[in-house]
């Protein structure tokens, strides 16, 4: 019962939330950087002879590992996979970013429960099982944000809303969606190419999430909120400690 409560109020903090890329839209200044989360790491299956790629989002997180972590943390092993390997990719192309699966996670947990916002789950193939739409950015309690996708993503002509399970606005998405599973298309609504859009999206402007600003910083471009803040730093280092 308290996880469902748990649950619920997570829920409505990520719908009330202002999501990625609306963070410029309000407030003025940086908040204090905030004590960094440890930033963990995956274990990933050895790569091939000859492999020139650092991380297949689909296919290399070691099978056990991933077992024991989804148990140990209570992540869903499907979104676990693509929050490890997306951590993986995004580091590979930018080294000095630091970015833990755990911060992923975190962010993830907060915007849409792994993909369960609404009652949903994420299928074998990373999509959610129905749409993660948030509220019509209409000036009412957050940013306006006019239509910038015909609607497209959100089903919404007149107003975006955040989508899929990382919360991005079709505007934002625009810029740093990207397919992270191969099949040629960057689809916000699947776990994979969402978690690894986030990645590069945290990383973005050389940040070393590793270091207190460089976090910070991070966290406060998905979100401008010192409450958004604090929870997803908690939330990450539980993650950290939960998978040893």
């Amino acid at each position: 019962m308290l996880r469902l409560k748990r649950l619920a109020v997570l829920s409505l903090f990520a719908f009330c939330a202002i999501t990625a890329g609306a963070f410029w839209l309000l407030g003025n200044g940086t908040p204090a950087a905030q004590p960094a989360p440890p930033q963990a790491a995956g274990k990933f299956v050895p790569l091939a002879s000859g492999s020139k790629h650092a991380v297949n989002i689909t296919r290399t997180v070691e099978p056990g590992w991933l077992a024991r972590t989804a148990a140990q943390t209570g992540i869903p092993a499907r979104a676990l996979r693509a929050y490890v390997a997306a951590a993986g990719m995004a580091n590979a192309d930018a080294p000095a970013c630091g970015i833990g699966w755990n911060t992923l996670a975190a962010v993830g947990f907060v915007e849409s429960a792994h993909g369960a916002l609404g009652g949903g789950r994420l299928t074998a193939s990373g999509d959610v099982s129905g749409p993660i739409v948030g509220p019509g950015l209409n000036g009412d309690g957050f940013a306006a944000i006019a239509d910038t996708d015909a609607g497209a993503l959100d089903g919404d002509t007149r107003w975006d809303r955040a989508v899929g399970p990382m919360q991005f606005i079709p505007s934002t998405w625009k810029l740093a969606g990207r397919d992270a599973n191969g099949d040629g298309v960057a689809d916000p609504h699947n776990i994979d190419d969402a978690a690894l859009s986030a990645a590069g999206y945290l990383c973005a402007g050389g940040r070393d999430l590793t270091t207190d600003q460089g976090w910070t910083d991070a966290i406060w471009s998905y979100n401008q909120s010192e409450a958004y803040l604090g929870q997803v730093g908690g939330q990450a280092a539980e993650y950290a400690e939960q998978a040893g």
